[in-house]
């Protein structure tokens, strides 16, 4: 289903009040929060962690069927749509930056490296692993809805001991790298890019927001990424123009608006180029 704007939601919509953290069942999931089950991009990070369900989700375009205990993780910015059984069984838990970032400072969530997928990233589970899933989260929500003292203190660890257990659950399908300098400063720019693509969209704009040259950042991205600089700024304004031709009835003329194109022209050139059809054949086809 297409609309003029995609939803963008906020902690708040489970619950007023708790703009941070909010943690509940999958089992009527969709009967409680109908918005979900509609495209809608999100100010915070989603774990679902799946024992049993029936349905699929959605994320950029990419549909991951919910049936064997899996944990989705959904980062903030994409856009996701959900559709489960209502007798589905397992844990959904919706966290901002800020709730992490509280007690773990410097930026700890850029650490775990399944975070940083574009599209999402999702584990299967074994039945062992399944298991001490189910009693991570059990525990888990026995603190979130006790409320007792210290509560939001206590969140924060579980949270990082399931981020930190995710973290080993990818590195089995993909080995993690030791981390350098040069990786911290990619990851800088991946963040700024999220930031402040609409509105700057020249490499000289990130180098000095990183204290380095362009000819230096260019390097780094060439190394890490295969690609340049200014080919990485095309892709991320390229991915925004198709999650917005895809999931909304917005004119063209719009969408280049909202992309702050200098001209309609300039956005239909700019996007054939990137992506080899035009914004109207790419929508229809799409």
């Amino acid at each position: 289903m297409k609309t003029e704007e995609i939803a963008v939601l906020s902690v708040s919509m489970f619950q007023a009040g708790s703009d941070y953290c909010w943690m509940g069942d999958l089992e009527h999931l969709l009967e409680k929060f109908p918005m979900l089950e509609f495209p809608n991009r999100r100010r915070f990070y989603v774990l679902m962690i799946i024992e049993s369900a029936q349905g699929t989700a959605v994320i950029d375009g990419n549909t991951l069927r919910l049936d064997h205990p899996k944990i989705i993780c959904i980062n903030p910015g994409s856009i996701f749509s959900l559709e489960i059984n209502r007798k589905a069984k397992g844990t959904m838990l919706c966290f901002t930056e800020d709730f992490f970032s509280i007690r773990y400072n410097n930026n700890a969530l850029s650490n775990f490296t399944f975070l940083e997928r574009e599209y999402g990233s999702y584990v299967r589970l074994t039945e062992e692993k399944a298991r001490e899933w189910e009693q991570l989260s059990a525990f888990m929500k026995g603190e979130y809805t006790g409320q007792q003292k210290g509560a939001d203190s206590v969140l924060r660890s579980f949270l990082n001991i399931m981020l930190c257990k995710l973290d080993r659950e990818f590195s089995h399908v993909v080995p993690l790298m030791k981390k350098n300098t040069y990786e911290e400063k990619i990851k800088q720019f991946r963040s700024l890019l999220d930031e402040h693509f609409v509105a700057h969209k020249t490499p000289a704009f990130y180098a000095s927001r990183l204290n380095i040259t362009t000819n230096y950042l260019n390097k780094l991205c060439g190394k890490y990424h295969g690609v340049s600089t200014g080919e990485l700024i095309r892709k991320r304004i390229t991915i925004e123009a198709q999650r917005l031709l895809h999931y909304t009835v917005l004119p063209i003329a719009d969408i280049a608006k909202q992309l702050e194109f200098e001209s309609v022209s300039y956005f239909i050139t700019f996007f054939k180029r990137s992506v080899g059809t035009t914004p109207e054949n790419f929508r229809k086809n799409h």
